[in-house]
């Protein structure tokens, strides 16, 4: 039987030194570890940049000023609680009427008679509007003897103004001028005349109107609409005597849609 072929220690030790050995095998894996760590790196500062531009863009997004929205605007401006201020003023009225205090306060107008006014028409006005004022004037609203002669019928008309904010400056002298010539203004000397003051006039034109006439209508209008004066008589007229009455338009927004037409009849 033959036995299984052998090697000799010697024999293996010979062979393993003559293995020839690959130097391009060494260098491509050489290269394969630099590549490695290369991408390796370059994947971790990736991450981290993505990490930084995140938090930036948080950052960013907590810092971004608020949009303000159509009715952050009207608050700024004042008119969203506009209606509020009405009703609360009229609220008021009434209960002074209720109780009698008016009675003792009211002063007499220079042409108001004992009898009840029908109307006090407030026409509002500011500093910069002399030419409206004489616009007025010249139509709708009545001056000199014609104006005493329609307070007689029991409607008092004024322009309605407030103080300047620097108080006897020449705004307010033209306006003390003016008024000695024409005699058809109601200054409001506790209100500051301006833009941003403008709701506040309406609760100061209210409630010392009530103070200074007694009358069945008070009435607000803006410098920039004509009124038909005898339509609106006839409808207070009808009107004379009804509790509680509120008569115009409370919303936002263009009251008037036709342009160049600003006229109520």
């Amino acid at each position: 039987m033959d036995g299984l072929p052998t090697t000799t220690k010697a024999e293996r030790r010979w062979r393993s030194k003559n293995l020839p050995t690959s130097k391009p095998s060494l260098v491509m894996a050489f290269f394969s570890c630099v590549a490695w760590l290369y991408v390796a790196g370059r994947l971790w500062q990736d991450a981290e940049n993505r990490t930084l531009l995140a938090n930036l863009l948080r950052r960013n997004i907590e810092q971004r000023p608020k949009v303000l929205t159509l009715e952050d605007k009207l608050m700024v401006f004042g008119c969203k609680d506009l209606e509020r201020r009405i009703v609360e003023v009229e609220m008021d009225l009434t209960l002074a009427k209720s109780q009698g205090y008016l009675k003792h306060q009211l002063r007499q107008s220079e042409s108001s008679s004992e009898q009840k006014l029908l109307a006090v028409i407030g026409v509002y006005t500011g500093f910069g509007s002399h030419l409206k004022r004489n616009t007025f004037r010249g139509s709708w609203m009545p001056r000199g003897d014609a104006l005493k002669k329609l307070e007689e019928r029991g409607v008092v008309i004024r322009f309605v103004i407030g103080r300047s904010a620097n108080r006897g400056d020449s705004l307010d002298r033209n306006i003390d001028e003016e008024n000695r010539k024409t005699k058809d203004f109601f200054i409001l000397e506790d209100h500051e005349e301006a833009q941003e003051e403008l709701p506040k006039k309406v609760k100061f034109f209210f409630s010392t109107a009530v103070q200074n006439w007694d009358a069945e209508f008070y009435v607000k209008v803006d410098d920039n609409i004509g009124i038909d004066l005898e339509g609106l008589i006839g409808l207070l007229e009808h009107r004379r005597g009804q509790d509680s009455a509120y008569i115009g338009c409370m919303k936002s927004g263009g009251v008037v849609s036709v342009e160049y037409v600003s006229c109520i009849s």
